[in-house]
């Protein structure tokens, strides 16, 4: 960026110094409107969510809802009206006549729902767990690290497999519905924590030499404030990067399970129990069931993997 340009925002800044101007002027959003990716990925993520949260009033039909459903309509082609009903739908609908559209909205609402809970709950215990391990060392780095280690080993879809197995095992048969969504949580959190634990223990080893450390310590604060009030806010920046991308994974991860069969059950079936239902219609005619819940799901995570990547580069301080 040349001085001339700085000079500009600088005057620019000092003319209308509101926060807003001052924000919109700042290196970040600069980056962001020269970068065609993000801008793209930003506004599919924000129409994808936006479309998800608003499922009850966008969507035409409420496909949850039995007496709304109409077994005549089922397997209707996308835009074409049913033979028997004369009902058009734009994407079609499954076996038992629910508009292909709804349930990609309602599905959206499940897949996004488990996957920022589960990184909100990886965050958690990965941002904890780090900065023990970077703060307090000994033992207590040694303990956690070499689980992290371990846990590493094995792919995290097969840890999330793994604790959604035995979770349902313990759960009794009339709450598994009930519980599925919230054992889905749970098994991609705690797959999913470690990446955050190193990465946040990493940034607690440099920042606790620093010197507004050693000063919080001279003036006696306790070691569990001087971690959250100052050394947490300075390791945030990684987190916010990793928590971005693993978004994506997470919803991937979701969709996987469910696709399995050991996710989000058939009531409140998620983008990836959607493909799972078309996949058994695919070869015998009816494509659409299944290729507009795998689409939807590749625009979002690719839109989410993509924006992720563009944040991990835009706050490198390398690359500045």
């Amino acid at each position: 960026m040349s001085d001339q340009t700085n000079l500009k925002r600088l005057e620019v800044a000092i003319k209308d110094p509101s926060l807003w101007r001052v924000a919109m002027d700042s290196d970040f959003v600069y980056k962001f409107k020269r970068s065609p990716v993000a801008v793209v990925s930003t506004v599919v993520v924000l129409i994808l969510i936006l479309s998800a949260v608003f499922a009850p009033l966008i969507a035409p039909f409420n496909p949850f809802d039995p007496s709304s459903l109409n077994l005549m309509n089922g397997f209707s082609k996308p835009m074409e009206p049913n033979a028997f009903t004369g009902d058009t739908f734009w994407l079609g609908t499954d076996d038992q006549g629910r508009d292909v559209f709804s349930t990609i909205l309602y599905g959206m609402r499940i897949s996004l729902f488990v996957g920022a809970a589960a990184v909100l709950l990886a965050m958690v215990i990965g941002i904890t767990l780090g900065l023990l391990a970077g703060y307090v060392g000994g033992w207590t780095e040694t303990l956690i690290m070499r689980v992290a280690d371990v846990q590493l080993t094995f792919p995290s879809i097969l840890v999330a497999m793994l604790i959604t197995g035995v979770a349902k095992g313990f759960t009794p048969v009339e709450y598994r519905d009930q519980m599925a969504v919230i054992v889905l949580i749970v098994a991609i959190g705690l797959s999913d924590w470690v990446q955050f634990a190193r990465v946040v223990r990493g940034a607690t080893l440099v920042e606790k030499n620093k010197e507004y450390v050693q000063a919080a310590r001279l003036i006696g604060r306790k070691p569990g404030a001087i971690m959250l009030r100052h050394i947490l806010p300075n390791v945030l920046s990684p987190v916010l990067v990793i928590a971005t991308i693993s978004l994506a994974l997470a919803i991937i991860a979701e969709a996987t399970l469910s696709f399995l069969g050991v996710g989000a059950p058939p009531t409140q079936p998620s983008l990836g129990t959607l493909i799972r239902i078309g996949q058994g219609f695919l070869f015998s005619g009816e494509w659409w069931i299944l290729l507009f819940p795998a689409v939807t799901l590749l625009a979002l995570a690719l839109s989410v993997n993509l924006l992720g990547d563009w944040l991990r580069d835009a706050l490198n301080p390398r690359l500045k």
